[in-house]
């Protein structure tokens, strides 16, 4: 998928020997079962992955769970170093994907760009809490392993690819750097709402949509105020030697004057 102001997402095929993150396959995958419709490698993965999911809670992501994984998924032990070279990092970062792909695929169930922005948002956020409910114990952990300094810049890039599927499900057309400032600010959003889900006993998770709901207003009012801010701040090139006549200059000169 490749957006009009030339962003493009990561969709290549299949991981280098150094084991990088995993293709993403958002737009013919089901919510409930996320290897329909995806390459082979993806759905071995997803085997492996569904495997070793519910032993997690208790024997945590180690290397010796993604070998008895592999193993009760059908692949013996060479052919599961081949789908996950690094062992438990890898089963952590396509676990990460194995995600992003069912919340992109229940994401665009519910058309969230017919929302207003706000709404977008927090559905999006809200989606994939519901969603990894069943799992809270082992993002708990992975997140632990994910910040260890090794770690720390696949924790980013699998952050990153998580808040991108966001915008994209709900219709982000930006072509300018607000494509990086929408990404930055809902990964700050996403993770801080994320780790008071961790630890949310509320009924409902009241406590962690109150929570939501706050960054959320927070953001949108820093936007406001920075917009007229902007507005009220007087043209730099004001304060430049030579002023508009600099700019008149280049500006014929651009013309060819």
């Amino acid at each position: 998928m490749t957006a009009d102001d030339g962003h493009t997402r990561d969709q290549t095929g299949a991981d280098d020997e150094a084991g990088v993150l995993p293709p993403s396959d958002t737009e013919t995958g089901g919510a409930d079962a996320p290897e329909a419709g995806v390459p082979q490698l993806l759905r071995d993965r997803d085997a492996v992955l569904e495997q070793a999911l519910p032993d997690v809670p208790f024997d945590g992501w180690t290397d010796d769970l993604v070998r008895r994984a592999g193993q009760a998924a059908g692949f013996d032990a060479a052919a599961t170093r081949r789908l996950f070279p690094r062992g438990r990092i890898d089963l952590i970062v396509h676990f990460c994907d194995y995600a992003d792909r069912r919340m992109a695929a229940e994401l665009e169930r519910i058309d969230l760009p017919s929302l207003p922005i706000r709404s977008r948002i927090t559905t999006a956020v809200l989606v994939r809490l519901e969603q990894n409910l069943p799992h809270r114990e082992a993002i708990r952990t992975a997140l632990g392993l994910l910040a260890l300094p090794q770690n720390a810049a696949l924790g980013l890039k699998t952050l990153y690819r998580t808040v991108d599927a966001m915008w994209w499900a709900a219709g982000d057309t930006a072509t300018d750097f607000s494509f990086y400032t929408k990404r930055a600010t809902l990964a700050a959003v996403y993770s801080s709402t994320l780790a008071v889900w961790l630890d949310d006993k509320s009924e409902g998770f009241a406590d962690t949509r109150a929570f939501l709901d706050r960054r959320i207003a927070d953001v949108m009012r820093i936007q406001k105020v920075r917009g007229r801010v902007e507005k009220m701040l007087p043209d730099p090139r004001r304060f430049l030697p030579g002023g508009s006549r600099f700019a008149g200059r280049n500006s014929l000169r651009m013309r060819g004057r």
